[in-house]
């Protein structure tokens, strides 16, 4: 009587399970399995090597000792007139390879295309400064304005007598001590008739003419910052006109404060 086949197979498979199953039961009880450290009088030598350790030491030289045999056997078989087309693109420096930079090909009209936003940049630039500087002027009226030119009053006679006899605060019917201002120069009946408004303390005073004088020095600064702006977009307008293939004389030298001045040959335009 012959035994299934099926039924065969299956009770292998239960007995293995069940031995595999005693094994992690036995296991379980073993004694856990400790290292060996550094003795006592090896201390000072540092950790014991394990195996472990040894293991990716070793795999580290051997590949280290592989490349450099294969390093010796590039160098041996190299070619002397070998050539391949990074040479052209790559030199030594300090024994080490560093790749050429290459420079951007740029057309004449890519060129004349980009130096023509670059003019309108800084002319946009110029005229929005401008335009601070014109709203700053109609705040501040630039009447103690330091760079201005100072106004001058004449006054006439006719004759030296009353000219010896002239006195400034006298003539123009204010206090002596108003006689130096250019604005805000009330006469004595104004001052007699009305209060004084705003402020009238000597710290309030200076705190309004150090924010005054602050104004006044941002304004000198834009005004030279607009200067520059002007004399740059002029220089590089003459950089772009110099792209022109027409015939041309340098009639005055480039300075810091204007662009170089040519002379163009004229040409009649269809």
């Amino acid at each position: 009587m012959s035994a299934d086949p099926a039924f065969s197979t299956e009770l292998f498979q239960g007995c293995t399970d069940m031995a595999a199953a005693f094994r992690k039961a036995a296991k379980s009880r073993q004694r856990e399995h400790r290292e060996r450290s550094q003795p006592g009088f090896r201390k000072h030598l540092g950790l014991l090597e394990k195996k472990k350790d040894y293991k990716l030491r070793a795999d580290d030289y051997r590949k280290k000792q592989e490349y450099l045999k294969a390093l010796r056997k590039k160098a041996l078989e190299k070619n002397p007139d070998e050539f391949y087309y990074k040479m052209t693109r790559v030199k030594l420096q300090d024994g080490v390879h560093i790749i050429k930079e290459t420079k951007e090909e740029v057309t004449p009209e890519q060129l004349k295309l980009m130096r023509t936003q670059d003019v309108k940049y800084i002319e946009m630039k110029r005229v929005a400064e401008a335009k601070k500087i014109e709203r700053l002027k109609s705040e501040l009226h630039l009447l103690d304005f330091q760079g201005k030119q100072q106004n001058k009053h004449v006054f006439f006679f006719d004759t030296k007598k009353e000219v010896e006899r002239f006195d400034v605060a006298t003539h123009l019917q204010t206090a002596p001590e108003l006689v130096d201002r250019v604005f805000n120069r009330p006469r004595i009946e104004t001052l007699q008739k009305e209060k004084v408004k705003g402020v009238t303390n000597q710290t309030g005073l200076k705190r309004i003419a150090k924010e005054r004088q602050k104004q006044y020095n941002c304004l000198t600064q834009r005004i030279e910052r607009e200067k520059k702006l002007f004399v740059i977009a002029q220089k590089i307008q003459t950089r772009k006109d110099l792209m022109d293939k027409t015939q041309k004389v340098k009639v005055k030298k480039e300075t810091v404060n204007s662009p170089a001045i040519y002379k163009f040959q004229s040409r009649r335009k269809r």
